[in-house]
């Protein structure tokens, strides 16, 4: 499968600084929050993962970049568990933060090298 020029243009992946504001940022406070009291750790990762979950959905919008699709639910899904976990809501045990995390991860590294290598980079109706 062969990515427009169209699509190719318009992902955001394609940006090195979209790349690093919208995914690599939000994914290094992730890791650097992990040790953080509750309330910074439920901050920065409910906000960390909407962010990266939105700007997939817009990408997976624009470009018909596969794995958007997967990953934009995944990480607002990841959202909704760290905010609900992190306000004693969601009864995670004391591992709620590693099953989110893994969760998470795992599905983008499945998405992002599994579903793309399996299908191409971009969906049909945004191929030639």
């Amino acid at each position: 499968m062969i990515p427009s020029e169209r699509s190719c243009d318009q992902d955001l992946l394609g940006s090195r600084w979209a790349t690093g504001l919208l995914w690599i940022a939000p994914w290094v406070l992730i890791v650097l929050s992990a040790s953080a009291g509750t309330l910074v750790h439920t901050a920065v990762w409910t906000i960390s993962f909407t962010v990266m979950g939105a700007a997939c959905l817009v990408n997976a919008r624009r470009c018909g970049r596969r794995h958007c699709f997967l990953t934009g639910p995944l990480f607002l899904i990841a959202a909704l568990l760290s905010v609900l976990y992190g306000l004693g809501i969601l009864p995670l045990g004391r591992h709620g933060w590693n099953w989110i995390s893994g969760m998470a991860v795992s599905g983008a590294v499945l998405a992002c090298f599994g579903l793309e290598r399996l299908m191409g980079k971009y969906t049909a109706r945004h191929s030639r």
